[in-house]
């Protein structure tokens, strides 16, 4: 059992501390109550009803012992210790004052740390007005709920046969200003593929009503595909980056959106910026884009790649994402091109991840997109950090890049999720990334028989909790615990005209896997972002 003694709460401690614990706790309050669900799903034995509530008593402690009421997660915290586990006794039968928005009854399946696949039956699933999870609980817990949430059952909405609700897809690296010639343009490897098609269109960005198309289509088409959140590389045009947290806020997306960085390319001349401009504008980004409050939508710090920037700018960027806690985004080890170019461009620094490390831009809020060529070294640095990777096998396939061990990284317990990376990568959606994850996998089988290929469950979880956790968000979203946002995917796999055949019923894991290989949009019916249905999209 989780241990809150660990904390070592002191009144005194500086508010900084305050909230790295009062964070922790919120994580371990949420692991704590998520076990107990599963364990007494499971084994009705395995905890005992004492042992909930002393647990409990400590939590409470620990939140009322916080100096000051400011911060979000100590009331957070208080109202997950307020949740009714499986088969406890309601000591107050009016204890909840949690409004519920909606209720869905049905098959819900998930990634927690321990299971990389947990499918629940015919469970309920409440969502607040807040769009935040108020409960999930087994279907026989109707009663109760309703009268503890004050909700009606002619309220819930009964799934069918094949339908089941999984977690939204997480894209962490996908370039939103390529998407025009996605799907095209992939006959050269990356140095020369850059300067040849990406550099001269994205010049073309400091068009606005160029921009507002493409970002319009890519966002539309990300979210008709299941995709929630999204770690956007925009162009170097400030105006063009605030376009698209502007229209992804619109859509109801969950992004980070990146004005690039770059100061050095000698190869398109008027594709880069001063270091004075890119500092200035990079900063002027990030307060116009904060100062719209967009609720889901925040900047992220983007250093094109080590090539394409002086290390005086990845010092300036290294400063700004430190001193305004912003997360990081790059490239790293993609080609062997590349790391050479990268150790001829920087000959003072060990290797690759070291030019980003001397420069403070591996951090716990940092993701690195690729990684093919990382050594163990590189990956230990990566894990001290907590610096995450994003796998990109479309585009890593594409461009002929490489292909990622996702096993070493695991070994090296890196944070990792999956990326489309349009538009090396050539589709859009993140089930293409699913596949090709896959595919990288049994390539590598092939090429050494005693290599153990990714699971379907595996990539499954990268896809969505591994994604949220890669882009350090996982305390909002990823999978359903209680208190994280409904980023959720209603998925009718018998769909109408959808690419799907079912010949005989499904257990849901066969449902899954299915959909997983061969479904498309037609069969993703419903798309909700914190709560909020974004798709269907309304015009």
């Amino acid at each position: 059992m989780d241990n809150f003694d660990n904390l070592h709460y002191a009144p005194h401690t500086k508010p900084g501390k305050q909230r790295q614990n009062s964070k922790f706790l919120l994580k371990l309050i949420r692991s704590h109550v998520t076990s107990v669900i599963t364990s007494r799903r499971d084994d009705p034995d395995m905890h005992t009803l004492s042992s909930h509530w002393l647990l409990r008593i400590s939590a409470v402690r620990w939140c009322l012992a916080l100096a000051e009421d400011k911060y979000p997660t100590r009331s957070r915290c208080i109202s997950l210790l307020h949740r009714d586990l499986p088969g406890e006794e309601m000591a107050n039968s009016d204890r909840a004052d949690t409004a519920i928005a909606f209720v869905y009854r049905g098959t819900f399946v998930h990634s927690t740390q321990q299971k990389a696949l947990q499918i629940l039956k015919d469970a309920l699933l409440g969502v607040d007005t807040q769009g935040k999870i108020a409960f999930i609980e087994e279907g026989k817990e109707l009663e109760k709920l309703s009268q503890t949430f004050g909700f009606k059952t002619s309220d819930i909405t009964q799934l069918a046969q094949h339908e089941f609700f999984m977690p939204g897809l997480v894209d962490t690296h996908i370039h939103a200003s390529q998407y025009s010639y996605a799907g095209t343009a992939l006959d050269m490897p990356l140095l020369q593929w850059l300067n040849a098609y990406t550099f001269p269109v994205e010049s073309r960005f400091k068009d606005l009503e160029f921009a507002r198309k493409v970002y319009t289509q890519i966002v539309r088409r990300t979210l008709r595909n299941g995709t929630t959140t999204a770690c956007y590389f925009a162009t170097i045009h400030t105006e063009a980056s605030l376009l698209l947290g502007q229209i992804a806020n619109n859509f109801g997306q969950r992004a980070l959106v990146g004005k690039v960085c770059m100061d050095r390319n000698d190869c398109v001349k008027h594709y880069k910026e001063t270091l004075q401009d890119s500092q200035d504008e990079t900063c002027r980004f990030i307060k116009e884009l904060l100062n719209k409050k967009y609720p889901l939508v925040k900047p992220v710090v983007t250093p094109r790649f080590a090539p394409s920037c002086t290390g005086a700018l990845l010092e300036q960027l290294g400063e700004i994402a430190k001193n305004n806690n912003l997360h990081i985004q790059s490239h790293i080890s993609e080609t062997l091109e590349e790391v050479k170019l990268v150790k001829e461009l920087f000959p003072e620094s060990e290797s690759y991840a070291d030019v980003y490390y001397k420069h403070n831009l591996l951090t716990d809020k940092t993701v690195m997109a690729h990684g093919c060529h990382l050594s163990d070294e590189e990956l230990a640095l990566f894990r001290e950090t907590g610096a995450s990777l994003s796998h990109c096998p479309n585009s890593n396939f594409s461009l002929c890049s490489g292909v990622l061990n996702v096993r070493n990284v695991l070994k090296h317990k890196v944070k990792l999720g999956l990326g489309t990376d349009v538009a090396g990568g050539y589709s859009a959606s993140m089930l293409d990334a699913v596949r090709r994850a896959l595919d990288a996998s049994k390539v590598l089988t092939i090429q050494d028989p005693k290599y153990k290929t990714l699971s379907f469950e595996e990539v499954f979880r990268i896809a969505t909790l591994g994604g949220s956790q890669a882009l350090s968000l996982d305390d909002q979203t990823g999978n359903f615990e209680v208190g994280k946002d409904f980023d959720a995917l209603r998925i009718n796999v018998a769909a109408e005209g959808g690419p799907i055949d079912l010949i005989q019923d499904e257990e849901p894991k066969i449902l899954l896997e299915k959909f997983l290989n061969l479904g498309d949009d037609r069969n993703i019916a419903e798309v909700f972002v914190a709560g909020r249905k974004v798709v269907p999209i309304t015009e």
